[in-house]
């Protein structure tokens, strides 16, 4: 017997059948599901400070449960006294199981210690069925030691599905169990 995630074996077993009774698909295959999860941390504040770019990977690679890598710059800005090349945030892309597990914590464990938390904003849609929202404190996550931390910094988050359209998304991270607020 294999091990098959909580959310995953959710999707199959309530999602899909909810999903083609509200939107009346014919095939189960038509119904949306989460491609993957992208998690992005900007630590800019890491071209003065090399030590920062550490902790960095090494906090994402705990909230993610797999190895972060480092975002570079792409050109030269002189205000920012940035160079082509130099590392100024890391990211991770989580798919499969792994992708499961890590949405599974969110919802869970991570959402409900947000300090003052009314309901994810239902805003950051981008029309092609793809949903991201910020996190402005790492803190949330329980893998963290906040002992151990060296700066607050946030992160975002992005979940890809293969839905055609934003309501479509929403649905499916309805169900799935993200908090949304509600609607007046």
């Amino acid at each position: 017997m294999t091990y098959i995630p909580r959310l995953k074996k959710k999707y199959t077993d309530e999602v899909v059948p909810s999903l083609q009774k509200q939107f009346s698909y014919k095939n189960p295959m038509q119904v949306p599901r989460l491609h993957k999860i992208c998690l992005n941390q900007g630590l800019g504040a890491a071209i003065a400070d090399k030590k920062l770019m550490d902790s960095g990977l090494n906090e994402m690679t705990m909230i993610a449960g797999q190895k972060a890598v480092q975002t570079k710059s792409k050109k030269d800005i002189s205000n920012f006294k940035l160079r082509k090349g130099m590392p100024i945030g890391v990211r991770v892309t989580l798919r499969g199981d792994k992708m499961y597990e890590f949405l599974d914590r969110l919802v869970s464990v991570a959402v409900p210690r947000i300090r003052d938390f009314r309901g994810i904003n239902d805003k950051g849609f981008d029309g092609h069925g793809n949903y991201t929202f910020g996190i402005s404190e790492q803190i949330i996550f329980p893998e963290i030691n906040i002992d151990k931390i060296q700066k607050i910094s946030g992160l975002d988050i992005t979940f890809v599905s293969t839905s055609k359209s934003d309501k479509e998304c929403y649905a499916l991270l309805k169900e799935f169990g993200l908090p949304f607020k509600t609607q007046k």
